[in-house]
Protein backbone atom coordinates (compact mmCIF):
# COMPACT_ATOMS: atom_id res chain seq x y z
CA UNK A 1 0.00 0.00 0.00
CA UNK A 2 1.48 3.47 -0.97
CA UNK A 3 1.16 6.76 1.29
CA UNK A 4 -1.91 7.72 -0.54
CA UNK A 5 -3.84 4.71 0.05
CA UNK A 6 -2.44 4.91 3.69
CA UNK A 7 -3.87 8.29 3.98
CA UNK A 8 -7.18 7.30 2.48
CA UNK A 9 -7.79 4.62 4.66
CA UNK A 10 -7.14 7.07 7.70
CA UNK A 11 -9.99 8.31 10.77
CA UNK A 12 -10.32 11.93 10.94
CA UNK A 13 -7.63 13.01 13.24
CA UNK A 14 -8.12 15.04 16.77
CA UNK A 15 -5.84 16.89 18.88
CA UNK A 16 -6.67 18.04 22.58
CA UNK A 17 -4.58 20.12 25.27
CA UNK A 18 -5.34 18.94 29.00
CA UNK A 19 -3.96 21.42 31.37
CA UNK A 20 -3.25 20.60 34.65
CA UNK A 21 -3.18 23.53 36.81
CA UNK A 22 -0.45 23.58 39.47
CA UNK A 23 1.28 20.92 37.60
CA UNK A 24 -0.60 18.41 39.12
CA UNK A 25 -0.17 15.92 36.22
CA UNK A 26 -0.43 12.26 37.98
CA UNK A 27 -1.15 9.73 35.27
CA UNK A 28 -4.80 8.98 36.02
CA UNK A 29 -6.05 9.53 32.94
CA UNK A 30 -3.60 7.33 31.30
CA UNK A 31 -6.21 3.92 31.73
CA UNK A 32 -9.10 5.59 29.86
CA UNK A 33 -7.05 6.13 26.79
CA UNK A 34 -5.28 2.74 27.21
CA UNK A 35 -8.40 1.85 26.78
CA UNK A 36 -9.87 3.80 23.64
CA UNK A 37 -6.97 2.06 22.32
CA UNK A 38 -7.27 -1.21 23.17
CA UNK A 39 -10.69 -1.22 22.21
CA UNK A 40 -9.65 0.13 18.32
CA UNK A 41 -11.89 3.23 19.15
CA UNK A 42 -8.46 5.68 18.70
CA UNK A 43 -4.89 5.35 17.42
CA UNK A 44 -3.13 7.86 19.52
CA UNK A 45 -0.48 9.55 16.47
CA UNK A 46 1.36 11.79 18.94
CA UNK A 47 1.75 12.30 22.77
CA UNK A 48 4.05 14.93 24.78
CA UNK A 49 3.68 16.55 28.07
CA UNK A 50 4.49 20.47 28.37
CA UNK A 51 5.36 21.74 31.51
CA UNK A 52 5.15 25.98 31.96
CA UNK A 53 6.98 27.32 34.76
CA UNK A 54 5.79 30.12 36.78
CA UNK A 55 8.04 32.54 34.37
CA UNK A 56 6.93 31.17 31.77
CA UNK A 57 9.72 28.85 30.77
CA UNK A 58 8.30 25.61 28.45
CA UNK A 59 9.95 22.28 28.51
CA UNK A 60 8.19 19.60 26.42
CA UNK A 61 8.83 16.15 27.23
CA UNK A 62 8.07 12.98 24.63
CA UNK A 63 7.06 9.31 26.40
CA UNK A 64 10.63 8.32 26.47
CA UNK A 65 11.63 11.47 28.96
CA UNK A 66 8.45 10.44 31.49
CA UNK A 67 8.77 7.61 33.91
CA UNK A 68 6.28 5.04 33.88
CA UNK A 69 4.19 6.42 37.09
CA UNK A 70 3.48 9.29 34.66
CA UNK A 71 2.69 7.44 31.34
CA UNK A 72 2.25 3.76 32.47
CA UNK A 73 0.39 1.71 29.51
CA UNK A 74 1.09 4.35 26.86
CA UNK A 75 5.18 3.40 26.30
CA UNK A 76 3.84 0.51 24.78
CA UNK A 77 2.53 2.08 21.98
CA UNK A 78 5.70 5.23 21.58
CA UNK A 79 6.96 3.30 18.63
CA UNK A 80 3.91 3.75 16.84
CA UNK A 81 3.20 7.07 17.28
CA UNK A 82 4.42 9.49 14.19
CA UNK A 83 5.36 12.04 15.80
CA UNK A 84 3.08 14.95 14.01
CA UNK A 85 3.70 17.55 15.86
CA UNK A 86 6.35 20.79 14.72
CA UNK A 87 8.41 22.72 17.28
CA UNK A 88 5.95 25.22 15.49
CA UNK A 89 3.33 23.48 16.88
CA UNK A 90 4.35 22.60 20.50
CA UNK A 91 4.87 26.36 20.95
CA UNK A 92 1.38 27.62 19.42
CA UNK A 93 -0.08 24.74 21.96
CA UNK A 94 1.79 25.82 24.63
CA UNK A 95 0.50 29.62 24.22
CA UNK A 96 -3.09 27.84 25.78
CA UNK A 97 -1.19 27.12 29.08
CA UNK A 98 -0.96 28.85 32.25
CA UNK A 99 2.66 29.62 34.00
CA UNK A 100 2.53 27.02 36.82
CA UNK A 101 0.98 24.27 35.19
CA UNK A 102 1.50 21.28 32.90
CA UNK A 103 -0.46 19.84 29.77
CA UNK A 104 -0.86 16.58 27.75
CA UNK A 105 -1.61 17.03 24.36
CA UNK A 106 -2.48 14.05 22.42
CA UNK A 107 -2.91 13.95 18.60
CA UNK A 108 -5.17 10.60 17.44
CA UNK A 109 -6.56 9.01 14.54
CA UNK A 110 -10.95 8.33 14.71
CA UNK A 111 -9.58 4.46 13.76
CA UNK A 112 -13.80 4.06 14.44
CA UNK A 113 -14.62 6.73 11.93
CA UNK A 114 -12.22 5.54 9.37
CA UNK A 115 -14.10 3.37 6.97
CA UNK A 116 -17.21 6.00 6.80
CA UNK A 117 -14.39 8.73 5.97
CA UNK A 118 -12.73 5.81 3.05
CA UNK A 119 -16.18 5.63 1.74
CA UNK A 120 -16.76 9.37 1.54
CA UNK A 121 -13.71 9.83 -0.09
CA UNK A 122 -14.10 6.74 -2.65
CA UNK A 123 -17.54 7.68 -3.94
CA UNK A 124 -16.27 11.66 -4.32
CA UNK A 125 -17.37 13.00 -1.42
CA UNK A 126 -15.14 15.65 0.55
CA UNK A 127 -15.45 16.30 4.56
CA UNK A 128 -16.26 20.73 3.87
CA UNK A 129 -16.81 21.90 7.76
CA UNK A 130 -16.44 20.19 11.43
CA UNK A 131 -16.64 20.75 14.77
CA UNK A 132 -17.11 19.86 18.42
CA UNK A 133 -19.06 21.28 21.12
CA UNK A 134 -17.07 21.18 24.58
CA UNK A 135 -19.00 19.63 27.17
CA UNK A 136 -18.37 22.56 29.53
CA UNK A 137 -20.45 24.50 26.71
CA UNK A 138 -23.59 21.75 27.05
CA UNK A 139 -23.72 21.86 30.82
CA UNK A 140 -24.03 25.53 30.95
CA UNK A 141 -26.24 25.57 28.17
CA UNK A 142 -28.62 22.89 30.02
CA UNK A 143 -27.91 24.29 33.06
CA UNK A 144 -29.91 27.99 31.35
CA UNK A 145 -32.52 26.19 30.21
CA UNK A 146 -33.27 24.32 33.67
CA UNK A 147 -32.98 27.99 35.18
CA UNK A 148 -35.28 29.62 32.58
CA UNK A 149 -37.89 26.81 33.16
CA UNK A 150 -37.87 27.00 36.99
CA UNK A 151 -37.90 30.87 36.38
CA UNK A 152 -41.12 29.86 34.13
CA UNK A 153 -42.38 27.69 36.69
CA UNK A 154 -42.27 30.11 39.45
CA UNK A 155 -43.81 33.20 37.40
CA UNK A 156 -46.68 30.41 36.30
CA UNK A 157 -47.11 29.33 40.16
CA UNK A 158 -47.18 33.59 41.48
CA UNK A 159 -49.69 33.67 38.67
CA UNK A 160 -51.50 31.15 39.84
CA UNK A 161 -51.91 32.24 43.50
CA UNK A 162 -53.12 35.73 42.23
CA UNK A 163 -56.35 34.47 40.89
CA UNK A 164 -56.78 32.80 44.36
Amino acid sequence: MDEVDAVDELGPVDWIVVEFPGSRFNGEIVPALVDLVQRDLVRVLDLLVLKKDDDGTLEAFELSDLDDREVGGLRSYESELAMLLSEEDVTSLAAAIEPGSSAGVVVWENTWAAPFGSAVRRSGGQLVASGRIPTQALLAAIEAEQQQQAAGEDAEFAATEGEN
